[in-house]
């Protein structure tokens, strides 16, 4: 078993079969527990390549390893429960389901995954907790999403995605719509956490400035990773 906790080895991804390759990569190894900064502008396929690792695509060729799993060696449903029990998402769009309240978006996960539920311990108390370290005040639990602020939804989309201490966090450009000041202030509270619980991040931005945050960057340009 590889002691990575993300590996891959000479991958390449096209959307239509015989147009151009859109990410190339010959090698990524990310240690648990370490951070890394994906960046790159705008097209490159950074977008691309987080669902490449979080399987939700499948290269043309080479492979992607996750705890010392082989993601192309699962099915499609065995990589939706992958996902489900060792990965958290933070997307660009938040992606919170507006009519739930806070508490209940972040516990979705647990809904998903009994393995979640379990590392959480009691998943509603983890929940209340999270937000709290993620400076939410208590009394936004039971307030529905779509009543949030911007930063507001941020920080529940990041609890979501930390509760159960999933071993790998991804997160796809966050941070696009805040301020450098709260640019900053987000990734040291999410950095915190997810050091806590001994996840491993992969973060993606446009913005080369925020890579003095994490342990290691990887560069991506028009179809290869640098």
């Amino acid at each position: 078993m590889s002691a990575a906790a993300i590996r891959i080895d000479d991958l390449a991804f096209r959307w239509r079969r015989k147009g151009p390759l859109c990410v190339t990569l010959a090698h990524l190894a990310v240690d648990a527990g370490k951070s890394l900064f994906l960046h790159g502008p705008s097209g490159v396929g950074k977008s691309t390549l987080l669902n490449l690792i979080g399987g939700v695509l499948l290269p043309e060729r080479g492979g992607v390893e996750l705890l010392g799993q082989p993601l192309g060696k699962l099915s499609a449903a065995g990589r939706d429960a992958f996902r489900a029990d060792h990965l958290g998402f933070v997307f660009q769009q938040f992606n919170l389901i507006p009519y739930l309240s806070v508490l209940d978006n972040v516990l979705l996960p647990c809904r998903f995954s009994a393995r979640r539920a379990a590392r959480a311990g009691d998943p509603q108390a983890e929940a209340r907790r999270l937000l709290g370290e993620l400076d939410l005040a208590a009394s936004l639990a039971t307030v529905p999403a779509a009543e949030l602020s911007v930063g507001q939804q941020q920080r529940v989309a990041a609890a979501r995605a930390l509760i159960g201490r999933p071993e790998i966090i991804i997160a796809d450009e966050p941070t696009s719509a805040l301020d450098a000041s709260r640019q900053s202030a987000f990734i040291d509270l999410l950095l915190r956490e997810a050091k806590a619980a001994g996840s491993t991040v992969v973060f993606v931005s446009h913005d080369e400035r925020l890579a003095a945050h994490f342990d290691e960057k990887l560069a991506l340009t028009a179809g290869a990773a640098q």
